[in-house]
């Protein structure tokens, strides 16, 4: 008992952190001391410029060698295919309403890895993880944007289907891809930018964890919860639930420990991302019940999250 709980402890260290920077968002946002502009301007400063920073300055500093193993993102990849197409199978049988079928499977897949899931590997790892983890984030961003689409087409209300060029623009085009494909040139030519560019990079790459996190604090719609939702349920219980369990034990089995699978259950630990809210808008499906899973796994996210980190630590498995 007394390990379990020393575990514990270690566990909201990784996701205390984040849990009090999301409640102040909210409160800030409810005192007025931030607004919608704000928060509109604050996400779209950290997805343009300062993530991509945080990402190509780690990848920078690092060496070959930290990248970590080709394997780890081949599993990720297939893991998270395998995934979404169990949650395909069974949403089809399950999910009578075709306007939200596609949603409850985006929501269930389609973690929040570039933020959340970035922020617990930080926690957890420090630069090292952050470097692995920035790769991990490129990998599984192209593929959920192409999951995406395909759920939410298949659903009848989506037929209007979004143009596959603008999806395919939409990942050549990703402030974050972009960030990671430019400093992997220099990661592999042991290339080195002038100091002052180094640091002035810093000052931007610093403050992104943290606005990010007030940013979706702010942005969450706590009234989302007075909406029952058996299919918001159904879709959370699958993104913070199964989809963990499925991915790590996985990696578990093929052999991956230590860090490796700390990131492989902390990217996967992650509730829904804010993204799924405008794909599911942008096809016609039900934006409202998007919002709810956001909103239900964002929360739900600090304490299965913690539990699951304590018992990876409990049995020595990270």
């Amino acid at each position: 008992m007394g390990e379990f709980l020393t575990q514990l402890s270690f566990s909201f260290t990784v996701t205390g952190p984040i849990f009090i920077m999301l409640a102040l968002g909210i409160a800030l946002k409810r005192w007025g001391i931030i607004n919608d502009a704000f928060i509109q301007a604050g996400s779209r400063l950290v997805f343009t410029v300062t993530l991509p920073t945080l990402l190509f300055l780690n990848l920078v500093n690092a060496n070959v060698h930290q990248l970590g193993s080709g394997e780890l993102f081949i599993f990720a990849a297939l893991a998270n295919i395998a995934v979404f197409l169990v949650f395909e199978i069974l949403a089809g049988k399950m999910i009578k309403e075709p306007s939200e079928r596609g949603v409850v499977v985006q929501g269930a897949f389609r973690a929040n890895t570039g933020i959340i899931g970035l922020a617990y590997v930080a926690n957890a790892y420090g630069e090292p993880g952050i470097v692995v983890g920035a790769l991990y984030v490129a990998v599984i961003t192209v593929l959920y944007n192409i999951m995406a689409v395909i759920t939410l087409s298949r659903s009848s209300a989506a037929n209007a289907s979004l143009d596959h060029r603008f999806v395919l623009k939409s990942i050549i085009t990703n402030p974050l891809i972009i960030s990671i494909c430019s400093a992997l040139p220099f990661t592999f030519l042991d290339l080195r930018l002038p100091d002052v560019v180094m640091q002035s990079g810093r000052y931007f790459a610093d403050m992104t964890l943290p606005l990010a996190l007030l940013c979706t604090g702010a942005s969450l719609d706590l009234r989302q919860f007075k909406q029952e939702s058996g299919h918001a349920n159904l879709s959370t219980s699958a993104r913070l639930i199964i989809a963990p369990l499925l991915i790590t034990f996985g990696g578990y089995c093929y052999g991956f420990r230590d860090m490796e699978l700390g990131i492989i259950f902390l990217m996967s630990a992650a509730p829904t991302a804010a993204a799924s809210y405008v794909m599911a808008r942008a096809m016609g499906a039900n934006a409202s019940l998007a919002a709810n899973i956001i909103a239900m796994t964002t929360l739900g996210s600090m304490f299965t999250c913690s539990l699951g980190l304590t018992l990876l630590k409990t049995f020595s498995m990270i």
